[in-house]
């Protein structure tokens, strides 16, 4: 599942359900956490189930037939919540009350035989659904989302990851409203009687019920097929609305190409006779990959280049890849318990994640990665909220859908790529398919399958699936008349409930770098390292397991400049004091992408933060850069010049400091940002103009063009001329052919200082009368309101007032809120805590109708103690206030309690 993405750094410049007798009670409540070590395997495997839905208007009636079979000690015990219990018969007589007992959350029922069908009726109101779990109506269509525990909202059941069964479902519904509809599997059966449609699908694949998907409507089809590597011929099919059925020719090629690489780079074919996809507008995450049947959030399979910026194509692309890839790491091979989470997230987001960088630029793909790593989840390492990527414990398992288990997970699973390989990765990766196929594993089994295809050691490694924080390397370099030595440290940060933790298997990719600008290659040089090394091309992986690391170079002709963790090659932080212009020649020489823009990054936030100044410095650098970028011609490199031409974000300096002081860091980004456009105004004007692309097109070149000129836009309306500044993004906000270019000049219009307000007001009222019809487009029209310079708590609840906003849709309160939680600072946290007292609100507001967008909306609140003393009491005072209210959902008592 693609879990509902924390904002990116820069979103506002568009450039187990575990049958436990006991847990752990928080506070005098009825809250209770769930841990892992006290996980028991099911009393009874569900070898088939036959579900059997009758769609009426305002109830329907779920009929479920299971056949069982015991494999241990314990009744059956079935979760259910929400449902209105009609009958129960075991192998066709019907129990009386002494048989079982109906609880809040579960039926228990006494003395099943060894093997058994167990037959249960119940019935439920999707149309009642706000929550959005379980079986629910969108619009005109009915939909489910059963991950992580939204099954038991449909029928009683074991609502759990370890059971895994195979399903069938008939749907019966009136034919001519809702003439689709879908479920896992292949289609076996479909007849209509008298006006009412039935149909009954059937999946040969054993799974879970959090993978069961069913979908109801009257909804347009797109249609292509797909000759696996095997020779076998899929049908690939999207559902949406009629109206939003022509933006799906994206994701079909998309879909196309996640299958192609798939069988490419991982060797895993597509298993059904058909794959489908639904578009729908009310859902909480991005997509959910249930088997045979992605339902998808319409952010994240719409595209259009009147709907869809330039990043999200790319976005729609890494999600359609991203559920596709989960049909093997995810539903062929599942999560035993939820806290085997990042079994399947982490692993999948990797894949996704080396789908985009082949795709498009391997360089920028892993810089956008860690500039959301760091700005993000780097945040949620060092607060209250730090877990490990493989928990303890919970209270309510959708609260861990976090960037911990997602982008942490996946920077785990790339870092035994780095350790292994990538062929000695792959071999491990098939073993553990092939060994666990069709079965719930666990982050040991993936693991141990690692170690056993490559003979290896992994102990060690093992540690960052235990261990919360972001580990620390300390740096120290030292020159002596040919010697040089690097020394690396690991330095130990206490987190939530640890404390003293042993070291870590670190993988750091180093190479080094000539007086000249020459790459030397170590392989010719003698050194010597107290750790285990791997040369790799021109440069090494030294893999620091003990606190201390040394690597001495010997006969070196010259002091080299260092390229320090490569591509990222471990979530770490660093602290590795190099003078400024160190830092400025290895971003314009380092031939590693990632440590070119981490150098000039790192300027930045020197720059920013005040522990350096380097002005005169930066100025020079930017203006070679802005030479090199009138000058270059191959996409990749433009791309990465947009990227590193950018300021860090106030989400990434928060990152950089000890104690966050809003006014200081808004303030000086701002200052740099105004020196940098005005001493370089005519390089802007010149990148802005070369960089004008021709017919809009969704591909590489035409993406690094509008990259460029809109970085390049964005200094540009610090600095030109109030009527030359009105006048160009005027006339680009109504000649352009895009949203991209459009976005950027409606971004211009709202954040510009030197535009008077009727200039603004103006172009949102015309941009609003021309798109309101097209709903993702008036959320970017939400969000670019949100995140402005002029929105204040006040200028938001008003946008919540707007006739487009629906707090049912998790969207728009993601464009609004979200955006103004976590991508608006300077008015987010305005001095007078009105913006924490209006997220609180809201927060209340949703915790009695979807608790899981509550939740994620409150977590902005968590990182109180970071901030200065004043900001960071009235945050506190807002979490307080949440704690002291009455009727919390398990969502958002747990990140609150947790919190304080």
């Amino acid at each position: 599942m693609n879990r509902a993405d924390p904002l990116p750094a820069d979103s506002s410049n568009y450039s187990d359900p575990l049958v436990i007798e006991k847990g752990i009670r928080l506070d005098e409540t009825s809250h209770i956490a769930i841990r892992r070590t006290d996980y028991r395997a099911p009393p009874f495997r569900v070898e088939a189930t036959r579900l059997s839905f009758d769609l009426q208007e305002g109830a329907t009636t779920v009929t479920s037939a299971m056949d069982v079979e015991r494999s241990g000690d314990g009744d059956l015990v079935l979760d259910g919540q929400d449902l209105q219990l009609l009958s129960i018969e075991v192998d066709g007589r019907a129990l009386g009350g002494n048989e079982y007992r109906v609880e809040d959350d579960r039926l228990t029922l006494f003395a099943i035989p060894d093997r058994a069908e167990v037959r249960i009726v119940t019935r439920i109101e999707p149309e009642q659904n706000t929550a959005l779990e379980g079986l629910y109506r969108s619009g005109s269509m009915y939909c489910t989302q059963c991950e992580a525990e939204g099954f038991r909202k449909i029928t009683y059941y074991p609502d759990r990851p370890d059971v895994l069964s195979r399903f069938t479902t008939t749907i019966e519904a009136d034919a001519q409203a809702y003439p689709v509809l879908l479920s896992n599997g292949n289609l076996i059966e479909d007849e209509t009687h008298q006006g009412r449609r039935r149909v009954t699908w059937e999946d040969p694949f054993p799974k879970p019920s959090y993978l069961f998907a069913l979908v109801a409507g009257d909804l347009a089809v797109k249609r292509d097929t797909f000759v696996t590597a095997g020779g076998r011929e899929v049908r690939l099919e999207i559902y949406s609305e009629p109206h939003n059925i022509e933006q799906c020719d994206f994701a079909m090629g998309a879909l196309r190409r996640a299958m192609r690489w798939d069988e490419q780079r991982f060797g895993r074919e597509y298993d059904l006779d058909v794959f489908m996809i639904v578009a729908v507008e009310d859902f909480n995450m991005g997509a959910m990959e249930n088997k045979g049947l992605n339902i998808f959030n319409t952010s994240a399979v719409l595209a259009s280049p009147d709907t869809a910026v330039d990043a999200a194509y790319q976005r729609v692309e890494a999600i359609i890849g991203h559920e596709y890839f989960h049909n093997w790491s995810g539903n062929r091979v599942t999560c035993r318990d939820w806290f085997q989470l990042s079994l399947k997230e982490g692993f999948t987001v990797f894949r996704d994640a080396e789908f985009t960088a082949d795709m498009h630029s391997r360089t920028v793909k892993r810089i956008d990665d860690v500039n959301f790593l760091r700005s993000v989840q780097f945040a949620e390492d060092a607060g209250p909220l730090a877990h490990s990527i493989r928990p303890d414990s919970y209270i309510e398992i959708s609260n861990f859908y976090t960037t911990t288990i997602y982008e942490k997970g996946a920077e785990v699973v790339r870092m035994l790529q780095t350790v292994l390989g990538v062929q000695g990765f792959r071999a491990g990766s098939d073993l553990y398919f092939d060994r666990h196929d069709g079965s719930a594993a666990t982050t040991e089994d993936f693991v141990a399958a690692m170690e056993e295809a490559n003979e290896a050691d992994l102990g060690q490694f093992r540690r960052w699936y235990e261990q919360a924080g972001t580990p620390l390397l300390r740096v120290d370099e030292r020159w002596r008349a040919g010697e040089f030595s690097l020394e690396i440290e690991q330095v130990r940060r206490d987190t939530p409930n640890q404390n003293d933790e042993p070291p870590l298997h670190i993988p750091v990719e180093i190479g080094l770098i000539g007086p000249s600008g020459e790459e030397l290659v170590l392989s010719r040089l003698n050194f010597t390292c107290d750790a285990p090394t791997d040369l790799r091309g021109t440069g090494m992986v030294l893999h620091a397991g003990s606190e201390r690391s040394t690597v001495r170079f010997t006969g070196l002709d010259a002091k080299p400049y260092v390229s320090f963790l490569r591509g990222f090659s471990a979530p770490v932080k660093v602290e590795y004091p190099r003078p400024a212009e160190t830092l400025a020649f290895l971003a314009a020489h380092d031939p590693d992408g990632f440590a070119r823009w981490d150098a000039l990054q790192t300027l930045l936030v020197g720059e920013i933060t005040g522990r350096s100044s380097n002005e005169a410095l930066i100025t020079d650098l930017f203006a070679a850069l802005l030479e090199r970028a009138l000058r270059v011609e191959d996409p990749e490199e433009r791309t990465l010049l947009s990227v590193m031409l950018k300021l860090p974000s106030e989400s990434y300096l928060f990152e950089q400091v000890q104690t966050v002081e809003v006014d200081t860091l808004v303030s000086r980004r701002d200052a740099l940002m105004v020196k940098l456009a005005s001493e370089h105004l005519s390089g802007w004007r010149a990148i802005y103009e070369a960089n004008i692309a021709g017919d809009y097109r969704p591909d590489a070149h035409g993406m690094s063009l509008r990259a460029l000129k809109i970085t390049a836009l964005g200094y540009l309306c610090e600095r030109m001329a109030p009527e030359e500044l009105a006048r160009l993004l005027e006339a680009q906000l109504e000649q352009a052919d895009n949203l991209t270019d459009r976005m950027a000049a409606l971004v211009g219009l709202c954040n510009s200082l030197s535009l008077d307000a009727s200039v603004r007001e103006a172009a949102l009222a015309g941009f609003f009368e021309r798109w309101q019809s097209e709903a993702l487009v008036v959320n970017h029209w939400f969000a670019v309101q949100a995140g402005g310079r002029f929105a204040d708590a006040q200028a938001v609840q008003a946008l919540s007032r707007h006739q487009a906003y629906d707090q049912r849709n998790p969207n728009k309160v993601r464009s609004i809120f979200s955006v103004f939680a976590q991508a608006n600072a300077r008015n987010f946290h305005a001095p007078n805590g009105l913006g924490y007292t209006l997220l609180a609100d809201k927060v209340l507001e949703l915790n009695t109708t979807n608790p899981q967008v509550a939740a994620r909306l409150c977590k902005p609140l968590a990182g109180w103690r970071r901030f200065e003393q004043a900001r960071g009491g009235l945050m506190k005072a807002q979490l307080e206030r949440l704690r002291a209210s009455e009727g919390l959902s398990n969502d958002v008592f747990e990140v609150v309690s947790k919190s304080l």
